[in-house]
């Protein structure tokens, strides 16, 4: 199983969920594009997350100096993106892949990261609460249903908002994988306690 964790927008929780399903499955974890922060991406987090000897995390394609919308960062660092040099990691085990920021952030003149999706990658939707979040969802949503791509489910983030939840799992029918509640920290006992607790309804997708 190939799951690309996807986000309805910047710092919703793609990291910590990508921890948790990668924790969850014994997967291996890929992120093909980091922007930023490189002594500590989003690679290093996951391993510090996860507590399984099974997840191999596989290198970036691209790694870049600037904390930015890849486009940007690659043209700071004198670079274009090509799709054609992002190449998927082989293994034979679960593969769990992380976006960056949302679906349409651009990494070049032509493509955004919803071009990275694969037909065999099952999406899971990362929607965080805020003033705005249903629309973004839903936009989300529909973005992905415009280019026929299925969403294997919806994490929430944060604190809870039954309303928001109802609503949105309402008009867009997508199976509830479960909500990552505000903690006050994340770290290995914290990701396995909700690994353990999504695993069924992620074996499930």
């Amino acid at each position: 199983m190939k799951l690309f964790i996807t986000g309805i927008g910047t710092d919703v929780g793609k990291t910590i969920s990508s921890a948790i399903v990668t924790q969850a499955l014994e997967a291996d974890y890929w992120k093909p594009i980091q922007a930023g922060d490189l002594d500590n991406s989003d690679s290093h987090k996951i391993q510090r997350f996860i507590a399984n000897d099974k997840t191999i995390i596989h290198p970036n394609s691209y790694k870049l100096n600037t904390p930015a919308s890849p486009h940007l960062a690659a043209s700071i660092d004198g670079i274009t993106i090509d799709l054609k040099q992002i190449k998927e990691p082989k293994t034979k085990n679960h593969l769990v892949i992380e976006g960056a920021g949302g679906l349409l952030v651009p990494l070049n003149d032509n493509d955004y990261i919803v071009d990275l999706i694969q037909k065999d990658y099952k999406v899971i939707v990362v929607s965080r609460h805020y003033l705005g979040s249903i629309n973004h969802t839903l936009l989300t949503l529909e973005a992905l249903k415009s280019r026929k791509i299925s969403v294997a489910g919806i994490l929430f983030s944060g604190d809870e908002n039954q309303s928001t939840e109802a609503i949105i799992l309402s008009k867009t029918e997508a199976k509830y994988i479960g909500r990552i509640d505000n903690e006050p920290y994340f770290d290995q006992n914290v990701i396995s306690y909700y690994a353990d607790k999504f695993r069924e309804n992620l074996l499930n997708l």
